[in-house]
């Protein structure tokens, strides 16, 4: 009950002296403990990549929006790092002032987070995240669910995800259209796609609001305590979300008796060649560009200004 106290209201160690009946640093050491034991326990299950269901799922959702193959929403947040040792602040202190941690998810539209990548200094911005990250992991190894889609008569067979314009033009992201004439066609795209990238935004202020200990500056000294931290209030914000939704994500049987949530996650790609054509055809601009305009008319046609 302490932990989550300190979780859930940012409490310091020596305010729960009287309510917890421990001395701070018990205090301390048990939050950091109970932090461990969920990743551990529930990271497996609450912390995995999409499977074939998952992703049908997901991608039969998105279709309804008016975004057929979408995946999901990519963007990062920053976490302050008070207490950041004086030796590591020139890497950790970003454009902004003061030093903070990165962290990069990946969210749906019911504000489940299915990917979490925390351990960048704040010096960096999202594109340098993104080129550390394993977002893309099982795609480029060839072990990833397949995702098959058609848009305005043309067929892709790799899925996207919605991002800001910092991000490359790769073949799996698709941006806004900046400076476009009101009333058209990118008009109606630019305002469909911003109003839907939103999903991770809001996922970032429900994980703060649920989690005042993620919202404040951290208080440790060590950013290993911070991974910790941020992974096992990931965890507990997915748990939230499947409570509340009247079809769970997951079965309630333990995650050990089942098949995909013992697989691990990292696996070796199929060939070198396959590895190395997969890579190329994630970061072609020219894909991204004919799937953007793909979606530009297959929104404007749904509207129907057709």
């Amino acid at each position: 009950m302490t932990a989550m106290r300190m979780l859930a209201y940012g409490a310091p160690g020596d305010s729960l002296d009287d309510y917890g009946r421990m001395a701070e640093s018990t205090t301390i050491e048990c939050f950091y403990k109970f932090c461990r034991a969920v990743v551990v326990v529930f990271g497996p299950q609450y912390l995995r990549t999409p499977n074939a269901e998952d992703t049908a799922q997901i991608l039969a959702q998105n279709a309804v929006r008016g975004f057929p193959g979408m995946l999901g929403r990519i963007d990062c947040m920053h976490w302050k790092w008070k207490n950041c040792p004086f030796a590591w602040q020139g890497m950790y202190k970003g454009a902004k002032g003061g030093c903070s941690v990165v962290l990069e998810a990946v969210a749906t539209q019911d504000l489940w987070i299915w990917h979490s990548f925390f351990r960048m200094p704040g010096t960096h911005n999202d594109i340098n995240v993104l080129q550390c990250s394993r977002v893309f992991a099982k795609l480029v190894e060839g072990h990833s669910p397949p995702v098959n889609f058609e848009v305005n008569g043309r067929h892709y067979n790799k899925g996207y995800y919605l991002a800001d314009g910092i991000y490359p033009r790769w073949s799996t992201f698709v941006k806004t259209i900046s400076n476009v004439v009101p009333g058209g066609k990118k008009s109606h795209f630019a305002k469909v796609q911003e109003a839907c990238r939103k999903d991770v935004e809001q996922a970032f202020g429900v994980l703060q609001s649920r989690f005042a200990v993620v919202r404040y500056p951290a208080q440790t000294w060590s950013k290993d305590q911070m991974w910790e931290i941020m992974t096992c209030c990931v965890i507990l914000h997915n748990m939230i979300i499947e409570s509340e939704q009247e079809e769970p994500v997951f079965n309630t049987e333990p995650y050990y008796r089942q098949g995909p949530l013992a697989e691990v996650d990292h696996q070796l790609p199929a060939t070198w060649t396959a590895y190395l054509s997969m890579r190329q055809e994630i970061r072609d601009p020219q894909v991204h560009h004919q799937l953007q305009q793909d979606l530009v008319e297959h929104l404007w046609r749904i509207k129907g200004g057709a």
